[in-house]
């Protein structure tokens, strides 16, 4: 088994590639928000400014490795796995943040998390279904 998808006519990588750059756009851009606007989110968010910048701090760089992913014309399977993988543990990260009482975010801040994290895993299901499609 290959652990690298070549591209090709009508590719069946396109799914997977769109869904790389999408996130990578979306995870750049909450990314620069999060970085940029912690000190204004914090009060309505009911969140750590601190906690905030270094999750759009953090975000950057991930960003931008999801995104040049989803660029290249070959992609690794595993290195896909693994976005997945972090994409998923995101998502409890999340989830996890708002059970355990570190915050007391306010009836937006727990929404913009649940949004935040349900994106993140529709991001993992969809390249998961790109994977799937590959064979």
């Amino acid at each position: 088994m290959s652990a690298t998808i070549t591209r090709s006519p009508a590719s069946r990588g396109d799914l997977l590639r769109n869904v790389l750059v999408a996130d990578g756009v979306v995870t750049g851009a909450t990314a620069i928000l999060l970085a940029v606007g912690a000190g204004p989110l914090g009060d309505p968010l009911g969140l750590p400014v601190t906690l905030l910048r270094v999750a759009g701090l953090t975000l950057i760089p991930y960003a931008a490795l999801v995104l040049g992913l989803g660029l290249r014309s070959t992609t690794s399977r595993p290195l896909v796995r693994l976005l997945i993988a972090a994409n998923l543990l995101w998502v409890v990260a999340s989830i996890g943040l708002l059970l355990t009482g570190w915050v007391d975010p306010t009836g937006i801040g727990i929404a913009f998390t649940l949004l935040q994290a349900a994106a993140v895993a529709a991001f993992a299901d969809l390249q998961y279904m790109g994977l799937r499609r590959l064979g």
